[in-house]
């Protein structure tokens, strides 16, 4: 990583710059993600960002902010499954009672909630030491980490409680459950994170 540079490339100076076609994914599909294309592209040096050799530094300060946003967008994931997966357990009944009121889904939905509140607080915590200045490092990896698997798993549990109808692409909850598992790889992979929180726990 040493000797790595951060430059901007303005395409409307720099010939040679070119997008490639969208990538068919998963989850996230309202974000667009297509491949650019650098052929032999001249970048002039008053385009070099920070200083020269030290743009590793600038990505991985980038990727600490940006775990934060991302622990943002998981627990948004994961109260956006649960908004619409909690009306439908007080509209379909069996055995002459609302699904939501047998205890067994009690327990689930009540653990699921405790979970995104957990996420919410860890995630506002990171936030809060950014915007004053304080060291942030371990909380935006404990909230990115954390959020992005109560959103797997919240997401998950919702489409089990919807049933049949929560499978279907009309009721709009399985789309949470895709876009939830964007969250253990971009910014940073889960284990990455735990890499870092093991690595606060030594020093």
């Amino acid at each position: 990583y040493k000797g790595i540079t951060c430059f901007a490339v303005d395409a409307s100076e720099s010939a040679g710059v070119s997008v490639g076609g969208l990538e068919k994914k998963l989850g996230i599909r309202a974000s667009s993600t297509a491949t650019l294309n650098f052929d032999n592209v001249v970048v002039p040096a008053k385009n070099v960002v920070g200083e020269v050799g030290k743009g590793y530094k600038i990505a991985i300060e980038t990727l600490n902010e940006g775990r934060i946003g991302i622990a943002g967008q998981m627990v948004g994931i994961a109260q956006g499954a649960l908004d619409i997966a909690m009306p439908y357990l007080f509209e379909r009944k069996q055995f002459g009672q609302f699904i939501g009121d047998f205890q067994g889904m009690q327990f689930q939905y009540a653990q699921a909630n405790l979970d995104v509140q957990a996420a919410r607080l860890l995630t506002y915590n990171a936030g809060r030491k950014k915007m004053a200045g304080l060291p942030f490092v371990e909380d935006a990896a404990m909230a990115k980490l954390f959020a992005s698997q109560v959103a797997e798993r919240v997401a998950s549990k919702a489409i089990e409680w919807c049933g049949g109808i929560g499978f279907s692409r009309e009721f709009g909850v399985e789309r949470f459950y895709r876009d939830a598992k964007i969250g253990a790889i971009y910014e940073g992979t889960s284990n990455i994170q735990l890499k870092t929180l093991a690595k606060f726990m030594k020093d």
